[in-house]
């Protein structure tokens, strides 16, 4: 199972879009402690919104969408639907 995740800084305004192989929780308490450069910088994060895949191709074809011009409009959309 493959999983693209959207996080929010609960210090900064950013948010950021993810892949993973792993259980998106466990993602989540990796990138709170600083295992990505990126978002060492603006940690702490909470989880907003993940979609599973089982085909990897199709995850990462979707993480590369969500950090695309439109994506990024989506991305947007999904964040202030949940009230972020």
């Amino acid at each position: 199972m493959y999983f693209v995740y959207i996080l929010k800084s609960r210090l900064s305004d950013k948010s950021y879009v993810g892949f993973t192989s792993k259980d998106v929780g466990r993602r989540l308490e990796e990138h709170n402690i600083g295992s990505n450069l990126w978002t060492s910088k603006h940690k702490p994060f909470k989880l907003i919104y993940y979609e599973s895949y089982f085909c990897k191709a199709d995850a990462l074809g979707r993480e590369s969408f969500l950090k695309s011009g439109v994506g990024c409009k989506l991305k947007r959309l999904i964040l202030d639907n949940y009230g972020v």
